[in-house]
């Protein structure tokens, strides 16, 4: 993807936005409609309980992502860790997307266990948007920009 400038990655914490969701939720960068008897199938088959960050826990996160993303020589153009998800808008970099995600969920669940968390963080998978030019990059950044954390 050499011309691809950066891109928006989102990830959610374990259980707080499953498929089915009232708020609608993505299956393979497609945004699909809430459906009550789908999300409760996912809830049924919830290995452990949902996990949210707490004020604490956030920025703990955001400091292990960053640390990440300066020892992989990615620049962040805007980090919100939010209680239930994660919104990074990053430059592009030669890395296969999936393990740059992987990095980042693996920092952020080292960072937490250091602290005495265990279990599941992160779901599985995550969401990308990929940017092509200035003004979809600009667009993402402020995406992020404009949510409280």
């Amino acid at each position: 993807m050499a011309n691809t400038l950066g891109y928006m990655l989102t990830w959610t914490t374990y259980g707080t936005w499953l498929q089915g969701d009232k708020r609608g939720y993505v299956k393979k960068g497609e945004t699909l409609p809430g459906d009550e008897k789908l999300l409760e199938a996912n809830k049924n088959v919830q290995l452990e309980d949902t996990f949210r960050l707490n004020y604490k826990q956030k920025k703990i996160v955001y400091d292990a992502i960053m640390n990440q993303a300066k020892a992989i020589g990615q620049k962040v153009l805007a980090l919100l860790v939010y209680s239930n998800h994660i919104h990074l808008v990053a430059e592009y970099i030669p890395k296969p997307i999936g393990d740059v995600v992987a990095y980042y969920k693996k920092a952020g669940r080292l960072a937490l266990k250091e602290l005495g968390i265990n279990g599941k963080i992160w779901t599985t998978g995550y969401d990308k948007r990929y940017c092509f030019d200035q003004i979809s990059l600009e667009r993402r950044i402020k995406y992020v920009q404009k949510h409280p954390a």
